[in-house]
């Protein structure tokens, strides 16, 4: 109890920041935790995992709806509910289909550069808030830029508000790790806000009614959102999956990550039917929620069942700053964003290092369709995974009549023709060779269409009355090697 009612009084504020980042009325982020974190609940695999807005999923929301419809317009939100309907739809078939292992497809160079990217792309879209800045709708880097450098368009009193809550935030830690600094900004930030008349930007108003389900939905859209849905509920997932892994990681506890997609398309329908937007596990209310004392999963049903019957009051948060909420948003995102793990790819390992900073860049570059940017970056990841492949070095040592070829890296048939480069030239440039040896030890893997190749050049070459050897082949490469060479012993 104490646990969910901790975490409730945290994703309240934080909701209201998170579906206005997602392009929504700040209300309909309460609509997106209550249901979503109740029936979420019911299903989880990992007992402190709390579901609900988050930033990186509604950065995604806002991407994939941007350029259909107008933010915050009727339109707009009936896309962002048919866009929690399919995410739903696929996480809970996924989880279905016992197919939750999709949430490992995602490398951890792509993952590192999409989330440092949208990392910084969120953060630059609440510049303008924290400043109180209306921004000038050239695209978010832009408008982040324009902010910085007009000091004196800025609102003192709301980059106040701004710094109090990074205070609280950060400094509410040091003294406590249960310190409820995002709370204690809030209710400061309203009382300020109605004593002292604040001229600045607010919330402004909020419905304060219960939710009404929504089973009506623009269908004619879903070819627009089939690819934004595909790519939330993929990328979306990775947050949930690490978090729950983490935790019973360090606990020794079983994980299932079907059980954690299911839940996961459980609580986006949950929040299609809220009239919502897509939603995610959040890191920061799952480690509240541990820190607090969760001993179950019903801490997550308690915090969504909290957040329901707190929305009669939600009116009294209208007086709220805005940038509070922008201020908000920028201390959540701050910890994705990863320059030690960028540089490290770089002295560890230069083609991951492609993968992940290029991942970063086209992020950057698509805003607002991030989605593009995972897709960039799952195209790069496998280049260099293919490129790897391709590439196989053939080390070669001659002893009087004897050349011994040694293979290292994978074996198949684009490989190949390089140890058969090899083999040839040695034998055009050292004509008293009369017999070669493949040495297989260092070959990691030799599939059937390698094996093939390989025994076509050994047939060439002993067509050319060179006696060729096998020998050393690892255990799991023998079967295919010996379909097609003759003479290779048991």
């Amino acid at each position: 109890m104490i646990a969910g009612i901790s975490v409730a009084l945290v994703a309240i504020p934080q909701s209201l920041a998170y579906a206005e980042l997602a392009g929504l009325p700040a209300q309909f982020g309460l609509y997106a935790t209550a249901l979503p974190s109740l029936l979420a609940a019911i299903f989880v695999s990992s007992k402190y995992l709390q579901t609900g807005p988050v930033a990186l999923t509604a950065l995604l929301t806002f991407g994939a709806l941007e350029a259909l419809a107008e933010p915050f317009s009727v339109d707009y939100i009936s896309l962002a509910a048919l866009l929690a309907l399919l995410v739903g739809l696929m996480r809970a078939a996924l989880g279905l289909l016992r197919m939750g292992g999709v949430a490992y497809l995602l490398s951890e160079p792509v993952l590192m550069g999409f989330t440092t990217g949208a990392a910084i792309l969120i953060l630059s879209s609440q510049l303008p808030k924290v400043f109180d800045i209306a921004p000038a709708g050239d695209g978010v880097l832009q408008d982040a830029w324009q902010a910085l450098r007009s000091p004196g368009d800025w609102q003192w009193q709301a980059l106040a508000f701004s710094a109090m809550t990074f205070v609280l935030i950060f400094g509410g830690r040091r003294l406590h790790k249960l310190f409820p600094g995002v709370l204690c900004a809030v209710l400061i930030g309203v009382v300020i806000s109605e004593a002292g008349d604040y001229g600045g930007s607010i919330v402004g108003e909020l419905d304060g009614g219960f939710i009404s389900l929504n089973f009506d939905f623009p269908w004619d859209s879903i070819g627009d959102l089939l690819l934004p849905a595909f790519a939330i509920a993929l990328v979306g997932f990775a947050e949930p999956s690490s978090i729950a892994r983490t935790f019973a990681a360090e606990e020794r506890l079983p994980w299932n990550a079907n059980r954690e997609m299911f839940s996961q398309g459980v609580a986006n329908l949950a929040s299609a039917l809220s009239g919502a937007f897509p939603v995610g596990g959040s890191f920061s209310r799952s480690s509240l929620n541990r820190l607090a004392g969760a001993t179950s999963a019903w801490a997550g049903a308690i915090s969504g069942a909290f957040v329901l019957l707190a929305l009669p009051l939600t009116p009294m948060l209208e007086t709220l700053p805005r940038a509070i909420l922008g201020a908000i948003v920028v201390g959540a995102v701050l910890k994705l964003i990863n320059w030690r793990g960028i540089i490290g790819l770089i002295s560890e390992s230069r083609p991951q290092a492609v993968v992940g900073i290029g991942t970063l860049v086209a992020t950057l570059a698509s805003a607002p369709r991030v989605e593009r940017g995972v897709l960039i970056g799952v195209g790069l990841a496998l280049s260099v995974h293919l490129f790897r492949e391709m590439t196989v070095s053939a080390e070669s040592e001659r002893e009087g009549d004897t050349l011994t070829v040694t293979p290292h890296g994978v074996l198949w048939f684009a490989s190949v023709p390089q140890v058969e480069r090899s083999i040839r030239q040695q034998l055009a440039e050292h004509a008293e060779v009369s017999h070669v040896v493949v040495d297989l030890h260092a070959v990691s893997r030799l599939d059937y269409s390698g094996a093939a190749s390989l025994a076509r050049i050994v047939e060439e070459l002993r067509a050319a009355e060179v006696r060729v050897e096998i020998v050393n082949v690892n255990p799991g490469a023998r079967r295919g090697v010996r379909v097609f060479i003759d003479g290779l012993d048991d």
